[in-house]
């Protein structure tokens, strides 16, 4: 496990850098990942505008600011994503900004593709789901905590309605991705403030 997180940590992006790569392939009709397909390009292009949008907008609360403040460890934030993942497109960002709001904590980018061993450590009841957030202690690489692939809100919607309809379809994404524009963060932000109770 030490081995595959720092060969992970060692060949990661920033996310500024993860950021110009998603934009450069959706320039180029591609997205990140193994697979290509005009679906997951769609899909891509799609998540660069959104990603390009919450850059702007979205915010940490002042409250939240001072909570993140008083962690006292340097961290490693090491998230596992693809351009084409419409649940990323959404916490990543949110992500960025609390990472930025600290100057203990270190936010690396890997892409779920070509980090399959450390996907493989952190399933989600058994699949590779993303974006998916490693917590590290940045001296000794120990996993402090892992969150995701969403929310706490819309992680029940997906269950209710998975228990429901049997699975996913392109009506529930939509509505799914209306309540996240809603939302504007907060759910993944409130979640995430656990990180620090935790590590303080």
């Amino acid at each position: 496990m030490e081995h595959i997180l720092k060969n992970s940590i060692k060949n990661a992006l920033s996310y500024t850098d993860y950021r110009k790569l998603v934009t450069e392939l959706v320039s180029k009709g591609k997205s990140t990942g193994k697979e290509q397909s005009d679906a997951l390009f769609n899909y891509s292009s799609l998540n660069d505008r959104r990603m390009k949008r919450l850059d702007k907008t979205l915010k940490v609360t002042e409250e939240n600011s001072l909570h993140i403040k008083k962690n006292s460890k340097d961290q490693t934030w090491l998230v596992i994503t693809e351009s084409w993942c419409g649940d990323a497109a959404q916490t990543v960002p949110m992500i960025h900004k609390i990472s930025e709001a600290s100057d203990k904590i270190d936010l690396k980018v890997v892409l779920r593709d070509d980090n399959e061993d450390l996907m493989n450590k952190f399933l989600t009841n058994g699949n590779k789901a993303i974006p998916k957030l490693i917590v590290l202690d940045k001296k000794t690489n120990e996993v402090i905590q892992s969150w995701g692939p969403r929310p706490k809100t819309a992680t029940k919607m997906v269950n209710d309605y998975k228990k429901k309809h049997g699975g996913l379809d392109p009506e529930f994404k939509e509505d799914l991705q209306k309540w996240y524009n809603k939302d504007k963060g907060n759910d993944t932000q409130d979640d995430l403030m656990s990180i620090f109770d935790i590590s303080a």
